[in-house]
């Protein structure tokens, strides 16, 4: 009898452990794991954004699929205009001309790479991080603001999409701002704005 009471205590000990180790451990995965997971649809969303500002020199607008969108920067040319002559020189503006020149959009994509360290497998920019093939939700068009005619646009993904195991709103416990429903997105279809919401 005493040798079945001393093992049901070992087994509580252990599970008190196990529940103990648990408790703790818990709230630390989740943030590393936040982290991680966010950070890496971070990284893409900005990848994205930069693929927009491209396409808007080209096409002046917004691409509303990504299909266009890594079309135009894989094919694509940019119009850089240089100026000969001095604009600012009153007494010879004869003598100023406009040079146009066409620039593939792509060499200002591995511009981009190059300073944020990072390459950009373009086929792969239209899928959320950490999902079996969703994809990211764009939204593109014109709106009226402030009286004059703007391109405007959006892209991003809920939480829910990309947090797995942890896209549960009982892990708001552990981070008071974490709401799995939200978007993580920038742009916005109300003003034109590119600024991402993780950067407020």
């Amino acid at each position: 009898m005493r040798l079945i009471i001393n093992l049901v205590l070992v087994a509580l000990v252990f599970l008190l452990i196990y529940v103990l180790y648990g408790s703790i451990n818990e709230p630390i995965d989740f943030q590393n794991e936040k982290a991680r997971r966010e950070g890496a649809v971070i990284n893409r969303l900005t990848d994205i954004r930069k693929a927009q500002e491209l396409y808007r020199e080209v096409h002046n607008e917004y691409a509303k699929d990504f299909d266009s969108l890594i079309s135009t920067i894989k094919n694509g040319k940019i119009p850089v205009v240089k100026v000969l002559g001095d604009p600012d020189d009153p007494t010879n503006t004869d003598a100023i001309r406009y040079d146009t020149t066409m620039v593939p959009a792509m060499d200002y994509y591995k511009q981009y790479e190059a300073t944020t360290k990072r390459t950009v497998n373009l086929d792969s920019l239209r899928y959320v991080p950490f999902t079996q093939g969703q994809q990211f939700l764009v939204q593109a068009d014109t709106l009226t603001y402030q009286s004059t005619l703007v391109n405007v646009v959006e892209v991003g993904t809920p939480r829910t999409e990309f947090m797995g195991p942890y896209a549960d709103a009982r892990f708001k416990r552990y981070d008071a701002n974490y709401d799995p429903g939200k978007m993580i997105k920038f742009g916005t279809m109300f003003a034109p704005n590119l600024s991402g919401n993780w950067e407020r």
